[in-house]
């Protein structure tokens, strides 16, 4: 018996160190074309890799500033459906919260009610539902937007704060949707698989009593693949305070996040993503 118990006692400790929230993206690579994530120019100082996790799947990747509260970005492969939108409540990240052995997105009431969190143990390093709650003229900008997943699960997956920004409520419902629902589609025609990072440039403006950072600058580039090699690629960004979407080549989008990341050169693709 004794022997047993310390058995399940080991097993606990090799089960608290294996977390989601992981040093790199190995577990979740096949979200980035040839399994090559952005260079590190994007990483912020306070940052988590983690693999989002619902309903014992991978549905995409993110990177996320804990200090900022919002995500840097996130990958995933488009895959339009025409499932029901689910439901519109929103996930946090128990992995962010500290050492535990809760692997997957989870709502807050359950983390508190369950699991015994306290409400400040979560706020610590994410966004809550109150804090977008409390912005005026924002959304919920989903960076890996529940439009472009296909089946309930993968939908489900993308409504985590770890996946979501303010986002100008003007180029949310008008040019920025315009985008994904119909720029998008036209774009990736005759690709076998597409490839997407999504992501959000820091802004100088701290919402919420200093809380989550306002971007300020939405950006996404993909990368089509035709068969089993890269074909074209192209990117946009906006101005999270306009609603004016910008259609570049992947290199333009590159060279203007290098100028927004102070000169850094930011790569976003493997370089057999073509650049213009």
């Amino acid at each position: 018996m004794l022997g047993l118990l310390l058995l399940q006692v080991l097993s606990s400790c090799l089960w608290l160190g294996h977390s989601e929230v992981v040093s790199s993206f190995a577990s979740c690579r096949q979200f980035f074309y040839a399994g090559t994530p952005p260079n590190d120019v994007l990483e912020p100082e306070n940052p988590a890799k983690i693999c989002q996790r619902y309903s014992n799947s991978y549905h995409f990747a993110t990177l996320y500033d804990r200090r900022r509260r919002i995500p840097v970005y996130s990958a995933y492969i488009y895959k339009p459906g025409s499932g029901k939108r689910p439901h519109t409540w929103s996930f946090v990240e128990p992995q962010l919260i500290g050492n535990n052995n809760l692997k997957e997105m989870e709502r807050e009431w359950v983390l508190i009610y369950y699991y015994n969190f306290t409400t400040e143990q979560i706020k610590d390093s994410q966004a809550v539902v109150d804090d977008y709650e409390k912005m005026l003229g924002l959304d919920r900008g989903q960076l890996n937007p529940s439009r472009h997943q296909d089946g309930t699960d993968s939908k489900t997956a993308t409504f985590t704060l770890t996946n979501t920004v303010p986002q100008d409520n003007c180029l949310y419902v008008r040019q920025w949707n315009n985008y994904e629902s119909e720029i998008m589609p036209q774009l990736t025609k005759n690709c076998t698989t597409t490839y997407v990072i999504t992501g959000a440039v820091p802004g100088k403006t701290y919402l919420v009593n200093g809380r989550v950072n306002r971007p300020s600058h939405i950006w996404s580039a993909a990368c089509c693949v035709g068969g089993t090699q890269p074909k074209k690629a192209w990117g946009v960004i906006a101005e999270n305070d306009m609603n004016q979407v910008e259609v570049l080549s992947l290199g333009d989008l590159e060279d203007r996040l290098t100028t927004l990341y102070g000169g850094n050169t930011v790569t976003l693709f493997s370089s057999a993503c073509p650049r213009q």
